[in-house]
């Protein structure tokens, strides 16, 4: 039998262009893995990804960072870093195509995909400028030099003997392409897992779980109260007697309990990693419009008499009936306290926050001084604060979306006029003043089918500062009926609340509005999130069977 005649030229030319798109993606994995092998090396150096990220997260304007705020929520981050990822190789297959036959337009892409990785790393004020820009010239000169010595796109057949040559195309055996395209491979997924495992600095998650916060000189805690449990046989479902626990209603259906555990409390901010900041080199900066400036060590502020305070924190993203809010026990010194022995001049107007990576957040200097509660947060929970919460210290401002307030590692204080200087997120559209709204959210019924006889509708409310008076729930737009409240340590946290409901089949909309103690009654016109928070009536609906 006669060997077969090649396959058309357009079929070998698309079997040419897809082995030249993956070799531009091994290359620009491999400059990816030499990013994350040195950010694993030095808290100096950072990943390529995540200092684009950076740059998304300035760069982006803020109807669209709202719009993924909403979308996606704690996934933004993610998401945000898996599209530089796919982008970045993208790219990188793009050259791969251009390689061939437009050999300097490739080497330009590369050369600006390297002096745009430069500026990307050195701009953050936690790097080192000559290192970043010494490890983004070794990435382009690794994914450079792997191109350069690349096998040309695999013929899967011989060329006819009559065949022109065409000097733009290099062609090469399918086992020698194999073999490159294996061991740029295993060295760009040895270089992240060398990185990530063995390099791995944990010199400060140690230095934090050896921290012994010491006891505060005072606290606020919320008295005992009984808690609802709930059981189903067959049909129906029963209340059992109640239990007595630390606060609250915990247990009741899927209700959230009082306190947020750390692991689960929400996490909305523009680091996409989490600043890693020792202890033993942290200091905080009191400056500004100050006639004392000075510095606190970590060490100091432990010295000080610390406080404990039980406050609701939430975010301005947070969709009505959202998860962005949550209620921690927090331990710190007094903000007054800290100002004071700074002495403010009297032009100063606002507070503004300082993170170590650059992130701000400002709100009125008066509000340090109201009565409410205003700290530097070092404990969470009876714990030295997690590294995603602000380790080693934070701003805590009760009655503040955490925009405006709650500056996680902090890393400076400084006082300034109200309008000599704006936060992060006020020139992208946020308000400037952003008191936390009086609203409420139902956590059960959590699943949209139930049976028919007593039910839980239960889930908690928030007014900062006033508190909570009352929460009512109105079935199928009936009449509005009160709910019983557990305690709460003060107004500056949330309440849980609880109906027992005399579910009846069919299908049923269960809604649900909070009245603080000022009178307020949350108000039921939907509102958006931008610019000063949402507004409107939390409501879930469910069938009955």
């Amino acid at each position: 039998m006669e060997d077969q005649e090649p396959g058309p030229a357009g079929d070998e030319h698309a079997a040419s262009v897809g082995v030249a798109a993956l070799t531009g993606t091994l290359c620009a994995a491999l400059a990816l893995a030499v990013g994350e092998f040195a950010d694993a090396l030095s808290p100096r150096l950072e990943s390529f990804v995540i200092a684009v990220g950076d740059v998304f997260v300035d760069l982006t304007p803020g109807p669209l960072v709202r719009t993924s705020i909403e979308t996606l929520g704690m996934a933004q981050k993610a998401v945000l870093l898996g599209g530089i990822t796919v982008g970045t190789l993208a790219v990188g297959a793009l050259t791969g195509i251009l390689a061939p036959s437009h050999r300097r337009l490739s080497l330009g892409v590369i050369a600006a995909l390297t002096l745009f990785g430069g500026w990307a790393t050195s701009r953050s004020p936690l790097t080192s400028p000559a290192w970043s820009w010494a490890v983004v010239a070794i990435a382009a000169c690794a994914a450079a030099g792997a191109l350069h010595f690349a096998p040309g796109p695999v013929r899967r057949r011989a060329p006819p003997p009559d065949a022109p040559d065409d000097p733009r195309i290099r062609y090469a055996d399918r086992r020698g392409f194999l073999e490159w395209a294996g061991g740029i491979s295993v060295a760009s997924v040895a270089l992240v897992g060398v990185g990530r495992t063995l390099l791995a600095d944990d010199t400060v998650q140690v230095a934090r779980r050896r921290i012994v916060l010491p006891a505060p000189a005072t606290t606020t805690t919320a008295g005992t109260t009984t808690t609802v449990t709930t059981t189903t046989t067959g049909p129906e479902s029963t209340t059992t007697p109640p239990t007595t626990t630390e606060a609250g209603l915990p247990t009741a259906g899927d209700l959230s309990p009082y306190l947020t555990p750390n692991p689960d409390f929400y996490r909305i901010d523009t680091a996409l990693t989490v600043p890693v900041v020792d202890p033993g080199d942290w200091k905080l900066s009191v400056t500004g419009m100050v006639d004392e400036p000075y510095d606190l060590t970590y060490d100091e502020i432990l010295d000080m008499d610390l406080v404990e305070e039980t406050v609701t924190l939430a975010c301005v993203s947070n969709e009505v009936g959202g998860n962005l809010v949550g209620n921690a026990v927090w331990t710190g010194v007094p903000l007054a306290g800290i100002l004071e022995r700074a002495r403010p001049q009297p032009a100063a107007g606002q507070i503004l926050g300082l993170s170590v990576d650059g992130f701000t957040a400002g709100f009125p200097l008066e509000l340090a001084t109201d009565g409410r509660t205003a700290m530097l947060a070092v404990g969470m929970n009876g714990e030295p604060l997690p590294l995603a919460h602000g380790f080693p210290a934070r701003l805590v401002v009760a009655g503040l979306y955490g925009y405006v307030s709650a500056v996680k590692w902090l890393s400076e204080v400084v006082l300034d006029s109200w309008e000599g200087v704006d936060g992060f997120w006020i020139p992208r559209g946020w308000a400037k003043e952003a008191p936390i709204k009086i609203s409420s959210r139902i956590d059960t019924p959590r699943t949209r089918r139930l049976s028919a006889g007593r039910q839980p509708v239960a889930g908690v409310a928030w007014a900062p500062l006033g508190g909570i008076a009352a929460v009512e729930v109105s079935i199928d737009a009936g009449p509005w009926q009160p709910c019983r409240l557990g305690e709460a340590a003060s107004g500056e946290t949330w309440v849980q609340w609880l109906h027992t409901w005399d579910a009846q089949p069919g299908e049923h909309r269960i809604e649900v509005r909070a009245t603080g103690r000022d009178g307020l009654v949350q108000p039921a016109e939907p509102v958006p999130p931008a610019p000063n928070g949402a507004e409107g009536h939390h409501v879930v609906r469910v069938s009955v069977a």
